[in-house]
């Protein structure tokens, strides 16, 4: 409901998994059925090789890329892909996001980076992830969107809304003139603070 309620998706767009790391079973959106009418027995419960275990509705049409991303990273267990409009529309022109904020550095470590264009319904895209989102938590997809990842669901969420709210305001910035991107130096720095010493 996070996706919604943050401007990222629209109708029956997007959808979320988690990884239980326990048994490596996979629970995702079920595709095509609108957020407000989502109920918990609705999700779909896939093995790690995309066969239904549990559940009386069809998966995401992303459901192979989503496995295809868990069996090359271990370390992740939530997946988010959304269509959020300004994150999208670098990736309509195949362009990252350059990392010209501290805020883009504290989360991501870097520019947000770009992968090619692939089919929607196969692994397709899930290849695409898997070799070139390097060590961010985010990529846009050219030509199509945002995916994240993270250790659970909502981190992976919180990423998806993190990529939107940055490049809402790269957009905007660029508007006014040519972004400065942070030094390398001083974006390790940014990155380290927030992931070891920010927060509780």
């Amino acid at each position: 409901m996070e996706l919604p309620k943050n401007d990222l998706v629209k109708w029956t767009g997007g959808n979320v998994s988690a990884r239980d790391p326990e048994t490596g079973l996979v629970v995702i959106k079920p595709s095509g059925v609108p957020y407000e009418d989502l109920r918990p027995q609705d999700h779909v419960v896939v093995t790690l090789d995309g066969e239904i275990v549990e559940g009386e509705l069809k998966p995401s049409s992303d459901t192979a890329s989503h496995c295809y991303i868990y069996r090359h990273r271990p370390d992740v267990n939530g997946i988010v892909h959304t269509h959020s409009p300004y994150a999208t529309a670098f990736a309509a022109v195949g362009k990252p996001i350059p990392c010209c904020l501290t805020a883009i550095a504290d989360e991501f470590g870097g520019p947000i980076p770009v992968a090619g264009f692939a089919l929607i319904g196969s692994e397709a895209i899930g290849q695409q992830v898997v070799e070139h989102i390097g060590r961010s938590p985010a990529v846009l997809l050219q030509q199509h969107g945002v995916f994240t990842v993270g250790r659970d669901a909502t981190t992976a969420v919180k990423a998806a809304v993190m990529v939107e709210d940055v490049a809402r305001t790269v957009w905007l910035a660029m508007q006014i003139g040519t972004v400065q991107e942070i030094d390398p130096a001083d974006v390790a720095s940014l990155h380290q603070r927030y992931s070891n010493v920010y927060g509780q």
